[in-house]
């Protein structure tokens, strides 16, 4: 199975994913940030530095190809994200689904000030308004919509707390198809 974990930069994705890793059957977390940081530290297109990785498809399809070859090995799969484009969240979500149908999607939400607070106390300076400290407010007002359901409150509970609620959801809905014992 995979799990898809987004939300916005500094709520608390790769924490949670760390958490829930131990918690699943052989599985392991997979991180796509870091094949957009070295695409981005060797790509330049028009001569320019690239902004956003997940604005190239090349990105998307390497995170795929990534997974797939991440789940020959790894029967489950915790996947940190920040993605706010609905297109690309469908581009990936899709892509995983074509070699492992148990795909999941959930989405941390918080408010913007716990947001905030939270990339403050990771090192994130406000007057410096780092990339991930300008696209939080962008992330936290496109993430309320449908296309990032199931929708995960994590703005009043711990990591340890999201990670279990998180597993036992999806242990649910694994054990209550059609066919399980």
């Amino acid at each position: 199975m995979i799990i898809l974990l987004n939300g916005t930069f500094g709520i608390g994705k790769t924490t949670v994913a760390r958490l829930m890793v131990p918690r699943l059957r052989r599985a392991v977390l997979f991180d796509p940030e870091i094949i957009g940081i070295a695409m981005q530290r060797t790509l330049r297109l028009g001569g320019r530095r690239l902004n956003d990785f997940q604005n190239l498809r090349l990105w998307r399809r390497f995170t795929v190809t990534g997974v797939r070859a991440t789940r020959k090995a790894f029967p489950n799969i915790v996947i940190p994200m920040a993605i706010s484009n609905p297109s690309y969240l469908d581009e990936l979500r899709d892509g995983v689904a074509r070699f492992d149908p148990d795909v999941f999607h959930y989405c941390l939400r918080a408010p913007i000030e716990v947001v905030h607070q939270r990339l403050r106390l990771r090192g994130d300076d406000p007057e410096r308004a780092s990339w991930a400290y300008r696209r939080a407010a962008e992330c936290c007002e496109l993430h309320v919509s449908d296309a990032f359901a199931t929708h995960i409150d994590a703005a009043d509970r711990s990591a340890e707390e999201i990670a279990e609620d998180i597993v036992e959801r999806v242990n649910l809905s694994v054990n209550s198809r059609p066919g399980r014992i």
